[in-house]
């Protein structure tokens, strides 16, 4: 655990997708999404290639969102400097929204992403993504965590959690499906909510929050990304 604190203190470099440690780690967690599946789908070659892609998606989105909010702590560290404002991203509900941002980027046939939360209306709050098969009802599915070691995706099966503790979230999918349907081609530098003038958050696309600065650092690092990364959607 020390270990992880220390090295969580930043966020991963652009190759640590590609660590022979994390590419396992995609390749356990495409096998555990293909078991969501019933046994007749396991084995079609579209159900893998969707599996396979959200496993891969998920640990480098994890990545790439930690570097573009600039975050330098990981977890409950991190939300003690965004609500002292000495920081402005990187919050669990960011990483929630932002993940399911990044795997929202094309249809889906075989599975679908949730929205769950531990501990809702707490001091002890914790949101997160979840990957099940499409049909399928929460619990039985995966759950990512890209906040809690700072973009080093944590991975957990949502039938082991605390059924008192953890409940699905529909209603911020709901929402944030308003902003980023199925296919969506939004830059990985957009956030749907954004901290405005009077230290509350709204969605981006209220007028007011055009004068906040956390508008202007999107809208910054979207052109930087169009610039570093010409004709891309992501910085992975």
């Amino acid at each position: 655990m020390v270990a992880v604190g220390v090295t969580s203190c930043y966020p991963p470099p652009v190759q640590y997708p590609y660590t022979e440690m994390v590419v396992s780690r995609r390749i356990q967690l495409k096998d555990n999404l293909l078991a969501l599946l019933p046994p007749e789908e396991q084995v079609q070659p579209a159900a893998r290639e969707e599996a396979t892609w959200l496993a891969d998606t998920a640990y480098k989105a994890a990545a790439g969102i930690a570097r573009v909010n600039g975050s330098y702590f990981p977890g409950w560290a991190g939300n003690a400097f965004i609500n002292s404002r000495l920081q402005d991203r990187g919050l669990c509900w960011h990483y929630q929204h932002d993940m399911f941002r990044e795997l929202r980027r094309r249809p889906l046939n075989y599975f679908r992403i949730g929205c769950c939360v531990r501990d809702g209306g707490k001091a002890s709050e914790h949101n997160c993504v979840y990957v099940a098969a499409k049909g399928a009802e929460w619990p039985e599915a995966w759950v990512l965590d890209a906040w809690m070691w700072n973009g080093r995706l944590k991975v957990d099966d949502a039938r082991k959690l605390s059924r008192k503790r953890w409940a699905d979230l529909p209603s911020i999918c709901r929402i944030q499906s308003v902003y980023y349907q199925e296919g969506h081609q939004w830059p990985i530098e957009h956030w749907s909510v954004l901290r405005g003038p009077d230290n509350d958050y709204e969605s981006y696309w209220l007028p007011e929050m055009r004068r906040s600065s956390q508008y202007r650092r999107m809208y910054d690092n979207v052109e930087k990304g169009k610039l570093e990364h010409p004709g891309r959607l992501t910085n992975y």
